[in-house]
């Protein structure tokens, strides 16, 4: 028994020194580290005072600042940024839905600026800039070694006036100049319409207006199908929508859960982590949903096509997403400045990270190149053969008496929403083959 308590004593004894010899160089380490850190700030320091002494101009020192804050922050990542006060009032109103300029969202990629997507309506849109174009030059200046929110400077300007930008696209051989004359960007956040008896919802961005009108959209589609009961399901395109605010994708994905958890964030403190979870109620009163998505579809819209996703809610078509899958979190400095900084990743319900990863979806399609006025196209086949000869343009043809005037009318509904189904697939390849799925889905649904 004395032997078991002595070694017992010197097992203790031998962890408390133990534990001792490990703290002393931890706390020393730490201490070592601090004085590094110290060295690198006078350095600072010293190159500071240098350049506003020696260099051969005159410099402003608080843009001198400015550019080493912002230089600490785009060396972390693509997306941590830091704004100047009219930046950062920029970016207020463009979360409000209205800003000047080209209607394109950027990020920088090997030191040149990438078309994540134009926006719809824009003039970048209308000017047929690409989701993966590169921006290399600006008015002939050279982008390469500016910041992203530099370039961006440089690309607004007064509305009315024009600006040259050079693009170098996949595909395409020789850089290309184009034309675009900026404009004031008002973003119609989501755009509704109804495509034979399904209820197409676009959404382009984002922002305080995106959830509203979602809610929106959805009534009026129900108003102009005569019910829900007519509608057979909703096409949700994401399509190029670059993305926006964490708490409307939030809000758009809840509009279609009932239960169940929508996204969770985690970032290297405990506040900078959450799980968001579904609230009972859906719009959509369980009618079929197909998302769109394609390269130009990040952020947000990955955040809303995963989680519908994930919970079998709805059939993800297109292409994979961008893979924008970090937060970043606004925090205002003084001067009425702020940075823009990444505090954590996302993952979808499932636990997925889509960062540099994206969005597959359950059934890859490609957005064909079609000329509307070649040969062969599926609306010039479909045109073609209502042209043809039949039955009933025959001399003298025995007319069909075993259908009512109600049936024969809705037989010619039937047809005219196939024809037109058959020019949108020369229109858009990508969402006549989300509403043929929706179509095919309540061809087969058990009768109500």
């Amino acid at each position: 028994m004395k032997k078991m308590v002595i070694a017992a004593l010197c097992g203790t004894l031998a962890g408390a020194v133990l534990t001792t010899q490990v703290a002393g160089p931890m706390i020393a380490q730490d201490a070592t580290k601090n004085a590094k850190v110290y060295e690198q700030l006078d350095l600072f320091g010293d190159v500071f005072e240098r350049i506003r002494a020696q260099y051969v101009e005159d410099v402003d020192s608080k843009k001198l600042v400015e550019a080493a804050i912002n230089g600490m922050l785009t060396s972390l990542d693509p997306h941590s940024s830091y704004m100047d006060s009219k930046a950062f009032a920029d970016m207020t109103t463009q979360t409000r839905g209205e800003f000047g300029g080209l209607g394109i969202e950027v990020t920088q990629q090997d030191g040149y600026i990438k078309v994540v997507s134009p926006m719809d309506g824009t003039p970048a849109d209308a000017a047929g800039i690409k989701s993966g174009d590169f921006i290399t030059a600006v008015d002939g200046e050279n982008v390469q070694g500016l910041t992203l929110d530099q370039a961006v400077d440089k690309m607004r300007g007064p509305i009315g006036s024009e600006i040259v930008i050079t693009v170098v696209r996949e595909g395409v051989t020789e850089p290309f100049d184009v034309s675009i004359i900026r404009d004031t960007i008002k973003l119609v956040a989501v755009k509704s319409r109804l495509v034979g008896s399904t209820g197409i919802l676009r959404i382009t961005t984002f922002n305080d207006q995106t959830y509203p009108g979602v809610q929106d959209g959805i009534k009026k589609l129900i108003k102009e199908a005569g019910g829900m009961e007519k509608i057979n399901g909703f096409v949700i395109d994401l399509r190029n929508n670059p993305g926006g605010l964490l708490k409307q994708a939030i809000l758009t994905s809840d509009a279609f859960l009932n239960e169940g958890e929508i996204v969770s964030t985690r970032g290297r403190n405990a506040q900078d982590s959450a799980r968001e979870n579904a609230t009972p109620g859906d719009l959509a009163e369980g009618k079929p949903i197909v998302v769109l998505i394609n390269g130009g579809s990040a952020s947000a819209s990955e955040i809303v096509s995963g989680a519908l996703q994930d919970h079998r809610r709805a059939i993800v078509v297109g292409t994979k997403s961008f893979g924008k899958g970090s937060v970043q979190t606004l925090i205002p400095l003084k001067g009425d400045g702020a940075m823009r900084l990444t505090t954590a990743r996302y993952y979808t319900p499932s636990g997925r990270s889509i960062q540099s990863l994206g969005v597959m979806p359950d059934i890859v399609v490609n957005q064909p190149v079609v000329d509307p006025n070649a040969q062969g196209t599926e609306a010039a086949a479909a045109d073609k053969e209502s042209k043809q000869r039949t039955e009933a343009s025959l001399r003298g043809a025995i007319s069909n008496d075993s259908m009512s005037e109600d049936e024969k009318k809705q037989l010619e509904e039937d047809r005219a929403r196939t024809e037109e189904a058959a020019k949108l697939r020369d229109e858009d390849y990508q969402l006549a083959y989300a509403i043929d799925i929706l179509r095919g889905l309540s061809a087969v649904a058990p009768k109500q």
